[in-house]
């Protein structure tokens, strides 16, 4: 049985998570302000690097080498998750900090949506229905000024990239629950990041540059926000239930709506855009709490 104490740290390494996780983005856009002009791509490779290094160190301490078992679920969640950061952080550029973290925090209504096709026996009507209440807050971050100009509001072609990183981070967090059945936390870092670093350095080598001076500063702060969330997260889900910390990481939701003026010098939500982050909140809060079927 887990005591309060260690319930109460479980909670405060979750939400340090989601802060760290926020200002870690936030970095990129304290770094446009800046002056600061490399490209997103850099930002990602930093913190994946990072993460690489400090998981092969954390293996050669334990004297463990990581043990691949099956290739398909870390090379799924690898290109998943690379694709998913690197969006996210395209989104946090092109639009804004908030918007950025709402879109790719609507993740678990895609995981609810995939599921509802792939698994016919675990299907929940209830879920389904909530999961398209909040795909219309989705539309309402697209689509900021909906209120105002209703159906011939334009949607911002910039903020698909969001969109594009929740759909990708969906997937994955399917191939992380998968890979966890047969691998070690480690392992799959270890290759999630080192793989995510090749496949970055292929795709975008004439974008990623060594930085200097303000820019090796703000990409070296993002960095380690990454990765402290990541170790915050990890550490925090020993001591709450699945249940407790995705309800505690979607607080992101809501930080990202409050603290964009104050820490990202931008301006506030919209009525709209309120509305919208309220309804994907709400929607990751009733598939947190949505009750799970059991075969008898």
């Amino acid at each position: 049985m887990i005591q309060p104490s260690n319930k109460c740290l479980g909670f405060a390494s979750v939400f340090t998570s989601a802060v760290c996780f926020y200002l870690a983005t936030a970095t990129l856009r304290w770094a446009r302000l800046s002056g600061v002009t490399l490209d997103a791509a850099n930002f990602v490779f930093g913190r994946f690097f990072l993460g690489f290094i400090m998981t092969a160190l954390f293996l050669l301490i334990k004297k463990a080498p990581p043990k691949p078992v099956n290739w398909h679920y870390l090379i799924g969640r690898t290109l998943a998750n690379t694709m998913a950061v690197y969006c996210f952080f395209k989104a946090v550029d092109l639009t804004s900090v908030a918007e950025g973290n709402i879109l790719n925090m609507t993740y678990p209504l895609f995981v609810a949506l995939f599921s509802w096709f792939a698994l016919k026996d675990e299907r929940n009507y209830r879920a389904i229905v909530m999961v398209c209440v909040a795909f219309l807050g989705v539309i309402m971050i697209l689509a900021p000024d909906l209120l105002y100009t209703g159906i011939s509001s334009r949607f911002q072609i910039h903020s698909f990239w969001g969109l594009a990183s929740g759909i990708s981070a969906s997937v994955a967090i399917i191939y992380l629950n998968l890979s966890r059945r047969v691998h070690s936390t480690e392992t799959t870092l270890f290759f999630m990041f080192g793989m995510g670093c090749v496949i970055l350095l292929l795709l975008f080598k004439d974008r990623i540059v060594w930085p200097h001076g303000q820019a090796l500063g703000f990409i070296a702060l993002c960095s380690i926000l990454s990765v402290l969330g990541q170790v915050s997260i990890t550490f925090g889900f020993r001591f709450v239930t699945a249940v407790e910390g995705s309800l505690i990481s979607s607080s992101r939701i809501l930080l990202a709506a409050i603290l964009g003026p104050l820490i990202a010098s931008e301006p506030a939500l919209t009525t709209t855009g309120w509305v919208g982050a309220f309804l994907i909140f709400s929607g990751n809060v009733y598939l947190a709490l949505a009750p799970r079927r059991t075969k008898s």
